[in-house]
């Protein structure tokens, strides 16, 4: 008899789901042709993994599962209008916005896939071994996980539906499906990911395998979604006391649990453990005198495909981002010649330390407000006119940062310098594209042409884990050594003095040590996708993503163009904690309540 994992009322209406059910998924193959050898089935295996988000392409937010995530931070904007993350941003969304539905369901879909896989692959019998079955179906398991944690931290608690396959013609009764706690959702994410993690293999079998999930992948994500169950938005948030099924079960605890931080930090230390330094390790390199080089180290960290660092990522090859991190550059060769359209806050640029170390906001920082300097950037040749707030600063704002009159990565047809003011090479007032900050996200820029070559969208990576292991640590067990020893690691690996150290008093409390935490994260992973979902989980949304949005002053020439002013006033309400559920899986699904506000 056929069958197939339905998508259920969750991702088609019940219109349409006849029609959609009529079709096996993947080239419309029938059970016995999909499953009849292996390469058929892996054909179907790619299908559970073509889900995994493109997060290079987010100026179409939910193609290719892509998110709103870098744009609709308080790290970055976009100029184009058509970009749904500047939606989120002013608050113009709502049920009917149709990015809110697209990850609701492809997730869903993959999900699906991923369990009809399951359900199928032991039915394989030509050109298989039962170990390659194993792994397989390791692979399929782990990945309907992910997508579960990826529905989780977009939507709050969603539907299980659990291991088996649903027949066709299951009753109408059978699709009314409840939301899931928080807890449940979290106990079977993790669940799963530790049941596939026994099959998967430490590392990829070969180059040919790269991207293929591996045991770090499940086990990384595990301690993520027991981080992100631990966090105050998870954890005794009362602001969504509301949100209860039909028969009055409460969905988020309301009473928080001190001891999920604990388990978090547990996970995390086992990943280090059994990974670090054997298999991953912070990416490091030398400059050409053979010295070790902080800001080669950290920009080459994102940019160097397939180093010890990555953990989890997946090819791109449609240029996307370098398209927007690359300045317009007018007049200039092609190469050089992108939209710098995404662009970074002043939020973002003054979150940098200084060389010292220490914030712009110490007094011993060292940071002046005024005037400019002759300075020379990291990967220049030669001292420049520059503003002196970005002056003296720490090697990462020189990796993520474009300012204006900075040399260009790029040098294969000459020196190009950015000019970022009103009516310069980059600036408003040249072309349709430009920063509509006064300041270009540089992170992950290519050194070479924008337009030519693939490259490595990084889904999770060593410093993650690391930062992530010493938030964590410092809620479960504050003043626990290895909270300074793995920030420490991240600090001295970008040049930059460590904590405790005689130039650098370390953070004194719980609540200092936090708020280093918080900063060190909001400087290292910048536009890496991590700060949308961490305002949020921390509940400082209110307080990061509400109110004016600051930039430069990109109407004025200099030096009219270093003062700061409001590019837009953004808008967060609590509802903005999470997306609304699709309202077609709402209404034919009389026990799937909508998310408060919606």
């Amino acid at each position: 008899m056929k069958y197939i994992i339905i998508l259920l009322i969750l991702t088609v209406s019940f219109t349409g789901c006849k029609r959609y059910l009529d079709q096996i998924p993947n080239d419309r193959l029938t059970l016995e042709e999909t499953f009849r050898n292996r390469s058929t089935a892996e054909r179907f295996l790619a299908s559970v993994y073509s889900f995994v988000p493109r997060e290079h392409s987010q100026r179409f937010v939910g193609n290719f599962n892509s998110g709103a995530w870098t744009g609709g931070s308080d790290e970055a904007e976009y100029l184009w209008g058509f970009v749904e993350s500047n939606q989120i941003n002013i608050g113009s969304w709502d049920v009917n916005s149709g990015f809110t539905k697209n990850f609701w369901r492809d997730y869903y879909k993959g999900i699906r896939n991923a369990t009809f896989f399951i359900a199928n692959i032991d039915n394989v019998t030509v050109d298989i071994t039962d170990v390659q079955k194993r792994q397989y179906k390791a692979e399929a398991r782990a990945l309907r996980a992910i997508y579960y944690f990826y529905l989780f931290r977009i939507y709050g608690p969603v539907v299980l539906l659990g291991n088996d396959v649903i027949e066709v013609d299951a009753p109408f009764q059978q699709l009314q499906l409840p939301r899931n706690t928080v807890d449940e959702c979290i106990d079977y994410i993790t669940s799963e990911l530790d049941a596939a993690a026994v099959d998967l293999p430490v590392r990829p079998l070969n180059e040919a395998n790269i991207a293929r999930i591996t045991k770090p992948i499940a086990l990384g994500i595990k301690a993520t979604a027991l981080l992100y169950a631990a966090s105050p938005l998870f954890n005794g948030n009362t602001d969504f006391a509301s949100l209860k099924n039909n028969d009055g079960k409460q969905l988020i605890p309301q009473s928080n649990d001190a001891s999920k931080w604990g388990k978090a930090a547990a996970a995390y230390k086992d990943f280090i453990t059994q990974f670090v330094p054997t298999v991953f390790d912070l990416y490091r390199t030398n400059n050409s005198e053979g010295d070790f080089d902080p800001f080669l180290s950290c920009r080459d960290a994102i940019l160097v495909d397939w180093n010890k660092e990555t953990i989890f990522g997946r090819p791109d090859d449609d240029n996307a981002r370098n398209y927007e991190v690359t300045p317009y550059h007018n007049g200039f060769a092609s190469e050089v010649r992108g939209s710098g359209g995404l662009s970074a806050t002043q939020r973002q640029v003054d979150a940098f330390f200084m060389s010292n170390g220490r914030p712009i906001t110490d007094p011993a920082s060292g940071y002046s407000t005024t005037g400019t300097s002759n300075f020379r950037a990291p990967d220049d040749n030669t001292d420049r006119q520059t503003f002196n707030q970005w002056v003296n600063r720490e090697p990462r704002f020189y990796v993520n940062i474009t300012y204006d009159n900075r040399r260009w990565l790029n040098t294969n047809s000459g020196d190009f310098v950015t000019r970022l003011y009103f009516q310069g090479n980059s600036g408003k007032g040249t072309s349709n594209d430009y920063s509509p900050t006064g300041y270009i996200v540089r992170k992950g820029a290519t050194t070479k042409n924008w337009n030519q070559g693939n490259s490595v969208i990084i889904l999770l990576r060593l410093a993650n884990i690391y930062l992530d292991y010493v938030e964590a640590l410092n809620e479960a067990s504050p003043g626990d050594a290895d909270i300074l020893k793995y920030l420490n690691l991240i600090r001295e690996r970008a040049g930059v003095p460590q904590y405790g150290s005689a130039d650098l008093p370390a953070p004194s409390g719980q609540a200092a040590m936090r708020q280093a935490i918080r900063q060190e994260k909001q400087i290292e992973l910048c536009f890496e996708n991590v700060r949308y979902f961490d305002t949020r989980r921390w509940k400082i949304a209110p307080q990061t993503d509400n109110g004016p949005a600051m930039g430069l002053d990109i109407d004025s020439p200099i030096p009219g163009f270093y003062n700061k002013k409001p590019f837009e006033t953004r808008v967060f309400a609590t509802r903005h904690y999470f997306f609304p559920i699709p309202i077609e899986d709402v209404n034919n699904d009389f026990e799937l309540i909508q998310n408060p506000g919606w």
